[in-house]
């Protein structure tokens, strides 16, 4: 079992940055593949970006691709999504999630959720 938390959302401006932080506790971190998501209100939780148990492999959604950046420090069992340009569309609660095994951009394939954070970004 690991344990999530985000942090790092708030309000920001068009075009500014944040770090969203995902803190794991629990079983061995470098285990898993990281995930984050997001749900805006009214809308389906939809994949962000996830990365391998060693960060050999990553992927991004296309709506954030060369905005966002996902990395892991395993010796820290933290997870982060720097996050720049940042547009009206991103606002959204951000969560990341844990899963054993192969590199998934599918919710459902994740096993362990954070609470999530909101980020707001207002034009």
């Amino acid at each position: 079992q690991v344990q999530l938390v985000e942090s790092g959302g708030g309000l920001v401006q068009t075009e500014d940055s944040l770090r969203l932080s995902c803190a794991a506790s629990g079983r061995t971190f470098s285990s898993y593949v990281m995930g984050w998501f997001r749900q805006a209100p009214g809308k389906e939780r939809e994949f962000v970006a996830a990365i391998s148990q060693g960060s050999s492999s990553t992927g991004y959604a296309d709506s954030v691709k060369g905005r966002f950046t996902i990395s892991r420090d395993n010796a820290k069992n933290t997870m982060y999504l720097q996050m720049n340009s940042l547009k009206p569309e991103d606002t959204a609660v951000y969560y990341c999630a844990a899963k054993i095994g192969v590199y998934s951009a599918r919710a459902n394939a994740y096993n362990y959720w954070g609470q999530g954070t909101q980020v707001t970004v207002s034009s």
